[in-house]
């Protein structure tokens, strides 16, 4: 009998799990705002997700449908990029409400801000300079 590994393959530690009021909603939005790759959909009777995986850019998203006993759960994730200005024009295209534009942050990143339809805060970032510990404190001492 074949070892079983304590994280399957293609999952990591820490894995994000979404809970909407409309999951089959929120499984479009990732689709079409992150390019989000379906990987499986477990459906109920009336449509609502059970339970649904995709991957965005190798990373694993879970996410269903809220039911009893199991609300709607509202979060924040980060997701980085390659292009953030894209991703941004492309997730608020897909439906998102823009709370920040891209724009450079001392600490390295590019970063923008958006709530998907269920409510939940995505930060898109692209990491476009490599900053040291000493430099980030320089910079954070001299913001503020």
């Amino acid at each position: 009998m074949p070892d079983v590994k304590p994280i399957p393959d293609g999952y990591t530690a820490v894995t994000p799990y979404l809970r909407a009021a409309d999951g089959p909603g929120l499984l479009a939005f990732l689709a079409d705002a992150f390019g989000a790759v379906e990987r499986m959909r477990i459906p109920m009777p009336d449509g609502a997700l059970a339970h649904a995986e995709v991957e965005i850019d190798g990373a694993a998203v879970m996410l269903a449908s809220a039911a009893e006993g199991f609300p709607p759960l509202v979060m924040a994730l980060h997701l980085y990029v390659e292009d953030v200005d894209a991703a941004y024009a492309r997730a608020v295209s897909a439906g998102a409400t823009a709370v920040a534009e891209p724009s450079d942050q001392f600490y390295g990143d590019r970063i923008a801000r958006i709530l998907d339809p269920a409510g939940n805060e995505w930060s898109i970032a692209t990491h476009i300079e490599e900053v040291t510990p000493e430099e980030l404190m320089r910079r954070m001492e001299a913001s503020g």
